[in-house]
């Protein structure tokens, strides 16, 4: 009846399929054909059940996103589903492959839902800065009970077709949709089973409204992490309509809160990452149809903190691992580590009992570099010296197989000239992961001048597959994300020499929304480090210096630039470390003054900002974007922000020059200056996200 959408009948049963690959996004076309389709087998005397499915490889996924902020076409969504819950005529729903957001609010109107055993059931529009706006608050809360509502809405996260039968939100697992669905339908038809309109049904209620603790608990559960955040708070909310309103007035008030929210600087925001994240994976200047190679065995040298975490990522993934050691010793205690953070999650019920085990015998510990001959990919992962990475690549050629994608899991390394110790320069590239790489999303692939196309598919492809976020970026110093990052560690050590404590600054950037601040990262990862690179490059600095030479390296040392008591990772401002400050500055001749949080945001924020205009103009990322994606999958940039370059544009680029021209004079600091990128963007009147469209033009 419509191009997306199509009915056919099956004696009595009238099938409805909709077909808008690849997802089965519900567009105003899919909506439409939806609707006219259900009118039409309403109205056909013949027909008796109706079966809604989906070709391709899954039901409805979603709302279709890039309608978001655009004036609505009919018919709405909540009218089509009206219908669908008025039908005098049971319509079952058969879902395979993703059901989420309006997809699963279609399925709830439906009075019936059957699904294949792989499927996902979920309502994520929490990650979009949302909440389900067609009654997904309204009805899966009356489906399966306020509280897996709550974890499902709240926390955004789907279930599976198990879980899902066990709760009523599905009647039966079926084999395949559409032959399931239909053999449902006649079921029902012939049991005579009653219609069941969700919106009628408040018996899962019952308990939350006699206790109210149910409700609150699992609200407290689920937003305890959601610092920031204004979606899942008005998610709860919304759940909490469907408990204590009749059913029109709690989706009235969801209407009313998912306009609020759509038209929210948060959404959007939130919104722009998720297609920042998209268009990370697209490739510049990669020949269109270039395929990845294949990828069945994975090698990675050093089983240390950063290569047991890859490895764990790859066996995650179901992919074999061959991880080599120098030594016995550093194989078995490497081993012994990743058995103990399987285990561990296990016990907290985040993987099933036997996966330990299961992952565990994914992963082949030896030692010598010989064994890395059957794998597809190398990933080396030893010390962060370039003497130790050249001598390793130097050594690949011998053993590893033609073909085979070397990969340095480098974080500021040059990648150029690690690919001059092999012969084949076109095989080597970087995949720097973060720490712990077996749960930080981000993968920086890193580009060297005579990286091969397909090689570089091949990375992007396999980070994929481990469920990381690759982002691809050129070879220079620290690449996109450390690169950036120094600027912030120079500015914040700046401001201690001018009168403002660590406690001051990390509070300014946690308040920003950052997961943590300059100061209270360097005593994570331990002072020393720094202190011993610095010697090593001949360079001091006045305060870190003095602070390591007392024997504070941080955390593992109880102190560092705060004080940490026995069996705390907590913070704590330390008078010692003022009194440091001041006998630094007295030494130095510096007074003391009062910084602003205001001054103190500026320079935390707009230096790193003036470096991804650097970054821009040499082409190191192709897109603003991509370094938003860096940030905010590798340093817990806060995504109600959508990124530095998304952020800066809505701070205003004009006035962030200015501020940079002013800081430049007043600290003598030239590298403050505004880069000239930043400069022509001022005097166009444009913003970093003018480079998006234009690059996307371009390609």
């Amino acid at each position: 009846m419509s191009e997306v959408v199509k009915l056919e009948r099956q004696d009595v049963i009238a099938i409805i399929t909709v077909n808008n690959p690849p997802v089965n996004a519900l567009s105003a076309a899919v909506r439409g054909g939806i609707l006219e389709c259900v009118n039409s087998a309403i109205a056909d005397p013949e027909v008796k059940a109706i079966v809604l499915t989906c070709a391709g490889r899954t039901f409805i996924a979603g709302a279709d996103i890039t309608e978001f902020g655009k004036p609505p076409k009919p018919p709405g969504l909540n009218e089509v589903l009206a219908v669908m819950e008025n039908s005098p005529k049971p319509i079952v729903a058969a879902i395979h492959g993703t059901s989420l957001g309006g997809g699963l609010e279609v399925a709830l109107a439906c009075h019936f839902r059957v699904a294949t055993k792989e499927a996902k059931l979920g309502l994520p529009e929490v990650k979009l800065g949302l909440l389900p706006g067609a009654g997904g608050t309204q009805r899966l809360p009356r489906a399966v009970g306020p509280e897996l509502a709550v974890k499902m809405i709240v926390g955004g996260d789907p279930i599976s077709a198990a879980e899902a039968l066990k709760n009523g939100l599905i009647e039966e697992i079926v084999e395949g949709p559409a032959i399931g669905g239909e053999a449902f339908a006649r079921k029902v038809l012939a049991e005579k089973r009653p219609l069941r309109k969700l919106r009628d049904d408040n018996s899962k209620l019952a308990a939350a409204k006699a206790d109210r603790s149910i409700f609150t608990n699992a609200v407290a559960a689920m937003t305890k992490r959601a610092r920031g955040l204004e979606a899942p708070f008005a998610a709860a909310d919304a759940v909490g309509y469907a408990i204590d309103l009749p059913f029109d007035e709690g989706l009235k008030k969801e209407r009313e809160a998912f306009l609020k929210l759509v038209a929210s600087d948060q959404s959007k925001a939130q919104r722009y990452a998720f297609f920042a994240e998209r268009e990370a994976a697209k490739i510049a200047g990669v020949p269109e149809g270039t395929k990845p190679r294949n990828v069945e065995r994975v090698a990675i040298i050093g089983a240390g903190t950063m290569g047991g975490g890859i490895a764990m990522s790859f066996a995650n993934a179901g992919i074999p691992v061959t991880l080599i050691e120098t030594g016995e010793e550093q194989l078995k205690r490497g081993m012994g580590v990743m058995q103990k953070n399987w285990e561990a999650t296990a016990a907290r019920g985040g993987i099933p009992a036997d996966a330990p085990a299961k992952r565990m015998a994914l992963i082949n510990g030896v030692v010598g570099l010989d064994n890395v001959k059957d794998a597809d990919l190398v990933i080396e992962a030893v010390f962060e010296t370039m003497a130790v990475k050249k001598e390793v690549f130097g050594q690949l050629d011998k053993f590893a197989k033609p073909g085979a994608v070397l990969a340095s899991n480098t974080s500021y390394l040059n990648i150029d000239e690690i690919a001059k110790e092999t012969k084949r320069p076109q095989d080597v590239l970087g995949m720097h992961f973060f720490s712990p790489a077996n749960v930080m999303k981000l993968c920086e692939i890193v580009r060297a001048a005579k990286t091969a196309p397909d090689a570089l598919v091949t990375a992007v492809s396999i980070a994929r597959k481990i469920a990381k976020v690759p982002a691809v970026v050129g070879v220079c110093d620290g690449f996109v994300g450390n690169r950036m990052l120094a600027q912030r560690g120079k500015q914040a050590e700046k401001l201690l020499f001018e009168g403002a404590l660590p406690q001051q600054v990390d509070a300014v950037v946690t308040k920003f929304g950052m997961p943590m601040g300059p100061f209270a990262m360097g005593d994570l990862a331990g002072l020393d480090i720094g202190w011993r690179s610095r010697k090593d490059r001949g360079i001091k600095s006045e305060i870190a210096d003095a602070l390591c030479e007392a024997g504070r390296f941080g955390q593992k040392t109880g102190k560092g630039y705060y004080k940490y008591e026995a069996g705390s990772r907590a913070p704590l401002p330390d008078p010692d470390v003022e009194k440091l400050i001041d006998e630094t500055l007295t030494r130095l001749g510096r007074k003391r003054r009062a910084v602003s949080d205001e001054e103190i945001l500026e320079r935390m924020m707009y230096p790193m900002i003036n470096e991804g205009a650097k970054i821009l103009e040499e082409s190191i990322a192709a897109r603003p974007s991509d370094i938003d994606v860096v940030w905010l999958y590798g340093y817990g940039w806060p995504i109600y922000r959508g990124g530095p370059m998304y952020w800066a544009d809505q701070v205003g680029l004009k006035h962030i020059a200015d501020r940079l021209a002013f800081y430049a004079k007043e600290t003598n600091d030239p590298s403050l200056e505004p880069a000239p990128l930043l400069k022509r963007l001022v005097a166009e009147g444009k913003g970093f996200a003018s480079l998006t469209a234009s690059s996307s033009k371009a390609a």
